[in-house]
């Protein structure tokens, strides 16, 4: 079939079984995504076997809950964050802390601390690493009361919630920001993670002849009233897959350098044995503007 009769075909679904007006917005994207669909098909004489196998996959990445893989996978997600970009670049927003992929793995509900606090619970191993840094305005100045929404995962590449044998909240935490704008946090150091062996996400990329591997990270969202939400994530630069996230989530401007402190006062001060980690890192925030789409928007999160 070509473009006109598809069209046809599409004018004479629309107009059969009419209850009601329907909702506008909605008519028009199904519309336009099952025009490109049966298009393709044409196109790429995609046949019957192949529909019903490929509707099938889908049904089973729902079941397995690994959609929210496949999208960063096959770098949609990536996609909706560079659209992000350009629509605050046209509403003369510029600057601020790089935004990056929000991932499938945040819990709503996380405890709440004043300045500073712990994400770990000291029952896992793990090297430790201290992350500190201040949030900032448009105009350049400290944030006092800015959230700071901290979560990654575990020595194991594991997130809680999602891993039931860690504690609740284990590697999660609000940190809200002293009078100076100033977050402080300590923790293990994340390692990175592989989507899950025999999953609906590893059987695509395979076909697709792609890994499957993060590089180790820690996941935020910083907001302050008056400010856009921020949806971000540092990585730790000595990761080999740094620069080879199958989720596309590393950004220039996002790795900062991983200091090793060996200085005995600074070791007995965090009541440790042997030298850590520390991570300075500060986040810009841009000017809330009602001419940028919204960045704290709904979508399916857990939430404990």
């Amino acid at each position: 079939m070509n473009a006109q009769q598809i069209d046809a075909l599409l004018d004479r679904f629309e107009t059969t079984g009419v209850t009601g007006p329907g909702n506008a917005r909605v008519k028009t994207v199904v519309r336009r995504l099952l025009r490109d669909l049966m298009l393709a098909m044409e196109d790429l004489d995609i046949q019957p076997e192949e529909f019903w196998s490929g509707l099938n996959y889908l049904s089973q990445a729902g079941a397995r809950g690994e959609l929210g893989l496949i999208v960063p996978g096959i770098g949609l997600e990536h996609f909706i964050d560079l659209r992000m970009d350009e629509a605050e670049a046209r509403a003369g927003l510029k600057g601020g802390t790089p935004r990056t992929i929000e991932g499938p793995l945040y819990v709503a509900g996380a405890p709440v601390c004043q300045g500073e606090g712990r994400l770990d619970d000291g029952t896992q191993p793990g090297e430790v690493v201290v992350m500190s840094g201040v949030v900032r305005g448009a105009d350049g100045k400290p944030l006092a009361g800015a959230k700071v929404e901290a979560w990654h995962a575990n020595h194991l590449g594991h997130y809680s919630y999602f891993d039931t044998t860690q504690s609740a909240f284990n590697l999660r935490r609000t940190i809200v920001t002293d009078a100076q704008g100033r977050y402080k946090f300590r923790s293990i150091m994340p390692l990175g993670y592989s989507v899950p062996p025999g999953g609906s996400t590893e059987q695509l990329l395979n076909l697709l002849g792609r890994h499957g591997h993060r590089p180790a990270h820690i996941h935020f969202f910083v907001s302050a009233p008056g400010h856009r939400k921020l949806t971000t994530q540092i990585n730790i630069e000595s990761d080999p897959h740094l620069w080879d996230d199958f989720a596309f989530g590393t950004r220039e401007g996002l790795v900062p350098p991983v200091r090793t402190n060996a200085e005995p006062a600074a070791m007995q001060a965090l009541g440790v044995d042997k030298p850590f980690h520390e991570i300075s890192f500060d986040f810009d925030l841009l000017t809330d503007e009602v001419k940028a789409p919204a960045t704290d928007f709904a979508r399916p999160r857990a939430a404990a």
